[in-house]
């Protein structure tokens, strides 16, 4: 079976390497740490299809060690342990460079075997991954090792590795491919930052293409569009671009900025994560807006719940309404920082009795000698109001709620002025 093309024209040296200038640059660290020729424990992180493997490769091939290659999600304790036997060989004798692909799927155990011999330096370890190594990584090999992160490669870039591709399959079966203007850029575009994934696209484009009288390829933009209409979205419900777009989303709406939140839910819709869109829109009425705009809650709780009803595609555009209306609306977090406040009180231990005059029971015991509750009924009172103490003596005095500097949250603050006075 025949390799990817994006295998088959895989860079073999920096020069070729697309992005990634912000650590490959002239003068930037990779860049001269591949260039001292002492290779310390790295660690890659960053998306898929962004050139952590290639520039792996490229390092391996620059050095005399004995090169490995392991990826997270099949290798073994056993295929450790078959690595570690090599270093008293005659093979082993100038080190081993281990290229773990997948890291993140090697568990605790795995990790600490490798330990030991990254440690003395027996093993030089190169991994890669697509989830925050801190998170995923076991802290030991972390603090042995240089974390560099890969960035999704601009459009510029991939246009670039795009019209490579093209002329690289030309090349390859000798016959003529011709390109409509606009088709590397669409591809581009649409690749998500992914160099792989618009190499994929090409292929399929060239297969896909008309064929010439000269017997070669005409690659239609209206073919480019079929094929990589797509291909832009890099969403994972479990990984960090996940939790990176619904906090883009809420954080848009938090900041009053329209544009951007409807631009996050339609990326969080068009992946199909209805839930997230409808979870955060809803904390975000509570969180953000708040007695700001009190009406906003039943109003959005309906736009979701409507939503939820007619599904997707139609769902897109009661939560549009929604996302949009908590954007331009008035913002209070008052009553969020009043709660947290409250909580880390009770966590803390700053609480106490509830006073007599609120609690349930009507009688009291003979070792009370003022007996009586002596609750006093707001609403026998002017205004509905009597002054009465209703927090524990402990925490008689706290203030955990102070009106926010909106027009509602002002007006009933003067209302209760106005009563309380």
């Amino acid at each position: 079976m025949n390799k990817p093309l994006a295998d088959r024209i895989r860079p073999s040296s920096l020069e070729e390497v697309v992005g990634q200038q912000h650590i490959l640059g002239e003068g930037k660290a990779l860049r001269n740490i591949m260039q001292s020729g002492r290779i310390p424990n790295l660690i890659f992180y960053g998306p898929s299809g962004v050139g952590k493997t290639t520039v792996a490769r490229i390092i391996a091939q620059q050095t005399d060690m004995r090169l490995h290659k392991l990826n997270g999600t099949t290798a073994s304790t056993a295929d450790i342990k078959a690595v570690v036997e090599e270093l008293d060989t005659f093979t082993g004798m100038n080190g081993i460079l281990l290229y773990l692909d997948e890291i993140q799927y090697f568990n605790k155990r795995q990790q600490q075997t490798l330990l030991e011999y990254i440690e003395n330096g027996q093993i030089t370890l190169i991994a890669s991954t697509t989830e925050n190594p801190y998170f995923y990584v076991y802290n030991a090999i972390l603090s042995r090792s240089t974390v560099f992160e890969f960035k999704p490669v601009s459009n510029a870039d991939i246009e670039k590795a795009v019209e490579r591709g093209f002329r690289f399959l030309q090349e390859e079966s000798g016959n003529p491919i011709t390109v409509e203007e606009g088709v590397c850029a669409h591809i581009a575009r649409s690749s998500g930052g992914d160099v792989r994934k618009s190499l994929n696209a090409v292929e399929l484009c060239a297969l896909a293409g008309e064929t010439t009288p000269d017997g070669g390829v005409y690659v239609s933009l209206d073919t480019a569009r079929q094929l990589a209409q797509r291909s832009a979205m890099r969403y994972d419900r479990e990984g960090d671009e996940h939790y990176d777009i619904i906090s883009a989303y809420q954080k848009s709406m938090r900041g009053s900025d329209p544009d951007a939140a409807i631009h996050y839910l339609a990326r969080l819709l068009e992946a199909g994560d209805l839930p997230s869109a409808c979870r955060r829109l809803l904390v975000c009425a509570n969180e953000d807006v708040g007695l700001a705009y009190p009406q906003i809650i039943p109003i959005v709780k309906a736009a979701v719940d409507t939503a939820l009803q007619v599904g997707l595609p139609e769902a897109r555009i009661p939560l549009a309404n929604a996302v949009v209306l908590v954007c331009q609306a008035p913002k209070s977090n008052a009553v969020y920082n009043a709660i947290n406040q409250a909580m880390a009180d009770v966590q803390s231990g700053k609480s106490g009795a509830v006073p007599r005059q609120l609690q349930n029971k009507h009688y009291d015991g003979d070792e009370v000698v003022n007996k009586g509750q002596f609750y006093r009924y707001p609403h026998d009172f002017p205004g509905h109001w009597v002054d009465q103490q209703y927090l524990p003596d402990a925490i008689k005095d706290t203030t955990y709620y102070t009106p926010g500097d909106n027009k509602t949250e002002q007006a009933f603050a003067a209302y209760w002025k106005d009563i309380k006075k």
